[in-house]
């Protein structure tokens, strides 16, 4: 009985760490990086918390009934350190953007790759969009 209770143990320590990283998923679990998507519209929500980011906008369809699109990003540490600031993208702010849709296309949701401000200053998935030197 105590080696049964020790074999448990044992199996617990050596395992139980990993089921918290094995429930996180990967990107392209939930995304399809072969179905681009882009929306226009007005920002209705963001929620910088942990693990990811998200970015709640609604969005006019063709028959011109709004749609909520969900858009997750990075870490919010990973997006300050990058500089974006929270106070930068506010409710009813109008925005583009771009990224990969749902892996469910019945959803709307997508991962963001970048997203526009009407100003015209693009924000990655991290922060701000860096301009790529083409040499």
């Amino acid at each position: 009985m105590k080696r049964a209770l020790s074999v448990a143990l044992l199996a617990g320590v050596a395992f139980g760490p990993g089921g918290s990283a094995w429930a996180h998923h990967s990107f392209a679990a939930v995304y399809d990086t072969n179905k681009p998507v882009t929306v226009h519209g007005m920002i209705a929500k963001v929620r910088l918390t942990n693990p990811h980011s998200w970015f709640y906008i609604d969005v006019k369809n063709d028959a011109g009934q709004v749609e909520q699109w969900a858009f997750e990003a990075g870490t919010p540490s990973g997006m300050i350190r990058n500089g974006y600031k929270p106070s930068v993208i506010k409710v009813g702010a109008e925005v583009t953007i771009a990224g990969f849709h749902a892996r469910d296309a019945s959803q709307h949701m997508g991962m963001l790759r970048e997203l526009t401000t009407a100003d015209g200053t693009v924000y990655g998935l991290f922060g701000p969009a860096e301009s790529q030197d083409k040499r």
